[in-house]
Parts: structure tokens; C-alpha cells; sequence
């Protein structure tokens, strides 16, 4: 999971892009528990997405992208804009191409924090307090997605 999630926390990650990523550990969790014998027929099956969730006690590999990407927003935002991190900063300022924008690392931050229920408050503000930033970044990582 650690060679999977390497640099997670600069990810800007589409709908997609997370789709597949829960197909992907799905796959590795079934290669990992194997296949399950029926009880009733006898015959070897595949596990149930179900039952890889009862078997696995790791949380979800979005939410810990999530969380971690949350984490690293923390620091990011205490670094303030004098500090080593003016690229995250000066970023904005590139002409941008034609067609749909590209999802940038700060929406989704906001989309993160939309999630949790704390949509329209300065995520910036919120993170130098370094309490309130912690609480929040374990309501991300324990969020419940259907």
C-alpha cells in the first residue's frame, strides 16, 4: 500500500483516477484473501466486495489519500507564503489551456472538506489551528462513503 500511495498527498485526483484506484485495491484484496468455496454448491467463487470489507480491517485507499492529502495541506498552509512552498503558491498564476480546467490540488481540498460538512470556510484559516485541522483531517479519514 506504501509503493501505491507514494506522493498521494500532491495528487489531483479525477473521478476516474479514483474509480480506478478502488478497482485496483478490490483486485489486490481479492488476489490477497483468494477465492471462497460455496457452502451450498461447492464450487470456488469470487469474494463479494462485502465480504473483502468484513476481511479487511485497512481503511479505504481514497480515504487515506484523502487524509493524507488533507495532512499535507495542514503543513502547507502554516508554511505561509515566504517559505519554501511558493511554487504551491505562484502555481495560479499560468495561463491556463482551452476546454474543461483540470482539477487542481485546492479544489480538492475544498471538495474534502465539502465532504465532512465544512464547505465555505477558509481552509487556510481553519489549518493554522493545528487542533481543530487534526479533528478534522480523522473526520476525513473516518468518513463512511456508500
Amino acid at each position: 500500500m506504501s509503493v501505491v500511495l507514494y506522493g498521494c498527498e500532491t495528487w489531483s485526483l479525477t473521478l476516474r483516477e479514483e474509480r480506478r484506484l478502488r478497482v485496483f485495491e478490490k483486485r489486490l484484496l481479492r488476489r490477497i484473501f483468494g477465492p471462497k468455496r460455496d457452502e451450498v454448491t461447492g464450487e470456488w467463487r469470487k469474494l463479494h466486495s462485502e465480504e473483502l470489507n468484513v476481511l479487511c480491517s485497512s481503511p479505504n485507499i481514497l480515504r487515506v489519500t484523502k487524509s493524507r492529502r488533507m495532512r499535507w495541506a495542514g503543513h502547507v498552509a502554516r508554511m505561509g507564503r515566504g517559505e519554501a512552498c511558493t511554487g504551491f503558491w505562484w502555481g495560479n498564476l499560468r495561463k491556463r489551456p482551452l476546454g474543461r480546467p483540470r482539477r487542481r490540488w485546492e479544489a480538492n481540498i475544498k471538495m474534502d472538506l465539502h465532504e465532512v460538512g465544512c464547505e465555505g470556510l477558509d481552509w487556510i484559516e481553519l489549518a493554522q489551528d493545528r487542533d481543530r485541522w487534526r479533528a478534522l483531517v480523522k473526520a476525513v479519514m473516518n468518513f463512511q462513503v456508500p
